[in-house]
């Protein structure tokens, strides 16, 4: 089924008007798009605010979950490999674009976009927030949106190939399972041994290097004294980034 689109001019969290939808009975259908020219409460992960500048593209769809899939928060990996294979489809060339755990897809080490996975029921709502046009400054965080890649993409378009990218992903995840998911990001993220730090959401910074992800997707993190921790969630820095 091709994806369907609503597009609203303004509202708090597309994500927050799925999920409401979704509580009240009126579950949109796998493939649909809720899209708005401006959010006033949008939201990032661990509950930052996600900030917004017109022309840039920020849009949540519903994942309908079922018995004998991957786990819902592997959704992340799939929507971090959909939004990769969108941007490297409509810049049509390399810039430069590499993922890092559990669902940053960046451009030069910078962030660009934004993943936030919900889960109500039997039902996921993924939000996906990408600069195409501008990028907001945030204290102590690089950030660049793709207009510095060239002119920006119309938000539209982008919305078309990203709906098409994340129905193949979904298709993907669901027929094919975990592991050649991770597989594939796995190529496409910093390599092994890239230095990160990581903050739990205690606040304990851990530093160390990247090890991969275990089968089920958490992170491997190799620290100074040969101990390797896995950790399940948290924040992820690159190192000289």
């Amino acid at each position: 089924m091709p994806p369907r689109f609503e597009i609203v001019r303004e509202t708090g969290s597309t994500n927050a008007d799925l999920l409401a939808r979704i509580r009240s009975g009126n579950a949109p259908p796998e493939g649909f798009w809720l899209i708005a020219d401006a959010q006033v409460a949008g939201r990032g992960r661990q509950g930052r605010n996600w900030l917004d500048a017109p022309g840039n593209f920020m849009g949540s769809t519903v994942v309908h979950l079922g018995p004998d899939q991957p786990p819902p928060a592997s959704l992340s990996f799939a929507a971090a490999l959909a939004l990769y294979e969108t941007i490297i489809e409509v810049l049509g060339r390399p810039v430069g674009v590499t993922l890092k755990w559990p669902n940053d897809v960046l451009i030069g080490g910078a962030k660009f976009s934004g993943i936030l996975l919900e889960r109500e029921g039997a039902h996921a709502v993924i939000g996906i927030g990408v600069n195409l046009s501008a990028a907001p400054d945030i204290a102590g965080r690089s950030t660049r949106s793709l207009a510095q890649s060239g002119p920006a993409p119309d938000r539209d378009a982008f919305a078309r190939v990203l709906a098409l990218q994340m129905d193949r992903e979904l298709a993907r995840w669901r027929e094919f399972g975990l592991a050649p998911l991770l597989e594939r990001w796995l190529a496409a993220a910093h390599p092994a041994g890239a230095p990160l730090s990581v903050h739990d959401s205690s606040g304990v910074r851990l530093s160390g290097h990247f090890a991969g992800v275990t089968d089920d997707g958490a992170l491997r993190l190799s620290l100074a004294n040969g101990e390797v921790r896995v950790i399940h969630a948290g924040d992820v820095e690159l190192e000289g980034n």
